[in-house]
């Protein structure tokens, strides 16, 4: 009996002893450890890019740029760093409006696309409307922003908005927030 005992209190030991080489024998560096579980986006780069969009057969849109980033993280999204231009076109297949941007970064689970920075849209009509930050959703095929906004007509009036505006792709429609500026009104008076 004084055997056993002696042999329980040996293995004790000896568990104890191998318990302690292991937890100090695994010391991890915790910047190692985040850099291994971390997940890393994947990028592909383009130059001189040239894409055209279609629906049902019909161009609706040709887009060119002179770089593109396609960046795979936790969410898919194409980025142009350095400038684009969009014709957007009618279900006839003509020009009806223009957008330029010098940033621009297309979210393809939103179906959405972020444009910065000296951001231009013109139509057919003589249209302009500029401002620094534009969202353009593809699906509705509408533009909207929540800054401030200059909208030159082809009539010649002028009109800004303060916090914003929603507009169709085309300008046909637009809906200015807090607007303000010069309208000429037509004399009714006049044959």
């Amino acid at each position: 009996m004084n055997n056993s005992f002696r042999f329980k209190r040996y293995y004790q030991q000896a568990a104890i002893l191998l318990g302690c080489l292991f937890f100090f024998s695994c010391e991890n560096d915790p910047e190692k450890v985040r850099q291994l579980s971390e997940n890393k986006a994947t990028v592909e780069e383009a130059i001189n890019i040239e894409t055209l969009m279609s629906e049902g057969g019909k161009l609706k849109a040709h887009l060119s740029s002179p770089y593109m980033l396609r960046v795979q993280a936790d969410t898919l999204y194409i980025e142009f760093p350095k400038t684009l231009k969009v014709d957007f076109f009618d279900s006839t297949g003509k020009p009806e409006s223009h957008l330029t941007a010098r940033y621009g970064k297309y979210f393809e689970s939103l179906n959405k696309v972020y444009l910065r920075d000296s951001v231009v849209v013109s139509n057919s009509k003589g249209d302009t409307m500029r401002c620094p930050e534009l969202w353009w959703d593809q699906g509705s095929q509408k533009f909207f922003t929540d800054k401030k906004v200059r909208l030159h007509l082809g009539t010649g009036d002028r009109i800004n908005g303060e916090s914003g505006l929603e507009a169709k792709q085309d300008l046909s429609e637009i809906m200015i927030k807090q607007s303000y500026g010069v309208v000429v009104a037509k004399d009714s008076t006049a044959h």
